[in-house]
């Protein structure tokens, strides 16, 4: 347990350290963060922020991790996921910002690497960590074998959770802030089946993405960009299918999901009836253009984010799913 303590600790040191030399490095290198037109009219005065910080957040999380749970193949297969996925978005990032193409990565080309290390996480899951093919299901406590179905739905699954995390990433420290909340949850949830080392990883996250709301709170000191959005998703998903909570994830990440599936709301509302359901997508943005100011969306949103935790946590607590075997 100590050592939960202090991986916590360092990864929260770690991110609180690198901030004032990252940071003014970032803007030293004109990594500023470019505003889409079609967002609220008061970001504009956000262009030009340093981007890229998600860096902060990946070495606060790999530290601590390697430190205190390096030998460990769950740890070791979570780190290469979120580092994956950071890669990912530091390609994006780095094209967006440095090279000026606000496009950034071809959505197909994001989308294939996401989709290499969701099926390479699955893969391994099943096939040399024993986690099987079956599927718990909240509130109703049954287990569903999938077979060879639970590839697909869980590398779907993996895809949309990181994007998710990335498309929150719209408020200063609504994804930083909602993330210390959900890996918190996931550090309990690891504790519960016996699984400490994953729980250092979870507390490491936790840590991380605190010391960065530092400086990413309103009015932020710095972005994460892709960097670090999609690494917090990939991590976030990966420590689900470790601990065989993918559906409960689904509440505990439910400020995540709900965003990522305004968007797909309303996007498909647009092309098939022209209409949008919301004022803006995702909806953090909508709640803005209803007047809210920025800070009371994101302290919404995290009392949501708390609320959602305790009603998985509680799920899980009556209903004793998840893994169903010892280690």
């Amino acid at each position: 347990m100590h050592n939960l303590f202090y991986a916590a600790v360092m990864a929260l040191g770690i991110a609180l350290a690198l901030g004032p030399l990252l940071i003014p490095m970032l803007r030293w290198l004109k990594f500023g963060q470019s505003i889409r037109k079609e967002g609220p009219e008061r970001h504009y005065a956000k262009a030009g922020t340093p981007t890229m910080g998600g860096l902060l957040i990946l070495a606060a999380v790999t530290i601590p991790s390697i430190v205190f749970a390096g030998r460990d193949p769950q740890v070791l297969l979570a780190l290469f996921v979120t580092l994956g996925h950071g890669g990912i978005g530091f390609l994006d990032d780095f094209i967006k910002v440095v090279l000026k193409r606000n496009l950034g990565l071809k959505a197909k080309q994001k989308l294939f690497g996401q989709m290499v290390l969701a099926i390479a996480l699955t893969f391994v899951a099943v096939n040399y960590l024993g986690r099987g093919t079956d599927i718990w299901v909240p509130f109703w406590g049954v287990t569903l074998d999938l077979g060879p179905l639970y590839y697909v739905v869980i590398v779907l699954f993996i895809i949309y959770t990181s994007n998710a995390v990335n498309l929150t990433d719209g408020l200063d420290g609504l994804a930083s802030g909602t993330m210390v909340i959900s890996a918190l949850a996931y550090a309990i949830i690891a504790l519960y089946y016996n699984q400490q080392p994953l729980a250092i990883f979870c507390v490491s996250l936790a840590g991380a993405a605190l010391g960065f709301l530092r400086y990413n709170s309103h009015p932020a000191k710095v972005f994460m960009g892709d960097t670090g959005s999609l690494a917090m998703g990939g991590a976030l998903a990966t420590v689900a299918v470790l601990t065989k909570t993918e559906l409960l994830m689904v509440i505990i990440g439910g400020v995540f999901m709900l965003e990522g599936l305004s968007v797909i709301i309303q996007v498909a509302a647009f092309k098939s009836t022209g209409k949008r359901v919301f004022k803006m997508s995702p909806i953090h943005h909508h709640f803005e253009l209803l007047g809210w100011s920025e800070t009371k969306v994101v302290t919404v949103f995290w009392m949501a984010a708390t609320i959602f935790a305790i009603v998985a946590l509680t799920t899980l607590a009556a209903g004793r799913g998840g893994m169903h075997y010892g280690f």
